[in-house]
């Protein structure tokens, strides 16, 4: 467009750019921060309604009435929380350490050696695997650990029933990424390779959590968050020791 003045034309002035990039980035900046903030507005909301996590009603508070026990229900979505949350650590954790301890279970390969071929490529492309993959693999396992709890059976019964069933499911997903990890061709037809030495491996595992577990809870018998959240860490850490000949195994 042009600015007309009696019998002659002026071109139009050249907008400020400038002012412009900085206006559309200022725009971009404080949409991003209201995007964040709905995100952590949303993630609160959905934290408030998991179960335990949510704090009792003032009427239940001021009368000081017991609250209803638990439901099947409620422990199942509990335990696919807690699932998913240690999914997302051990993701983080395994995308570092997973390539090392496969290469040293199946390459026989020194530490050095192992650590040699450690790039951030590999780990932030493997991460993209093991994070899926848990959020598949953890909560599954806890929310069967959590239905087989309402059954009669004895906790190291259900945690050799868990172990085989949760290896039986989900043995293609640990297929699936052991490949990844070490960079091998993804075969269809071998995603239920080693079958026998890892279902023995969840079973001894889901049989010494469940084992463990009790031994630990009646003798140290933990009421606060910490000591229960420190009771179950050592046992996850103890079945995981009494386990690990499976690993050997089944790299082997």
């Amino acid at each position: 467009q042009a600015l007309c003045e009696g019998r002659g034309c002026l071109p139009a002035p050249f907008p400020n750019r400038s002012g412009s990039a900085t206006n559309m980035a200022r725009s971009a900046r404080y949409g991003s921060g209201r995007a964040l903030l709905f995100v952590g507005v949303a993630v609160l909301c959905a934290l408030h309604g998991l179960p335990g996590l949510s704090p009792p009603g003032p009427a239940l508070a001021d009368a000081g009435e017991e609250a209803a026990p638990p439901s099947f229900i409620t422990k199942v979505v509990g335990a696919a929380a807690q699932g998913a949350t240690a999914a997302t650590v051990a993701a983080i954790l395994s995308a570092i350490t997973e390539p090392i301890v496969n290469r040293l279970l199946v390459k026989r390969m020194t530490f050095s050696q192992a650590y040699s071929e450690i790039t951030f490529k590999l780990v932030s492309n493997f991460f993209l695997t093991t994070f899926p993959t848990n959020m598949l693999k953890f909560p599954v396992f806890e929310v069967i650990n959590m239905a087989l709890s309402f059954t009669t059976l004895s906790g190291s019964v259900r945690g050799v029933v868990n172990g085989w069933l949760f290896c039986t499911i989900m043995l293609p997903v640990t297929n699936y990424r052991f490949r990844k990890s070490m960079g091998w061709e993804i075969n269809p037809a071998l995603l239920y390779q080693a079958y026998v030495p890892t279902v023995a491996r969840d079973i001894v595992y889901g049989w010494a959590r469940g084992f463990v577990g009790g031994a630990l809870g009646s003798a140290i018998a933990p009421e606060t968050f910490a000591g229960k959240a420190a009771v179950f860490g050592l046992v996850v850490f103890a079945a995981c020791i009494i386990s690990s000949p499976g690993n050997e195994w089944r790299g082997y």
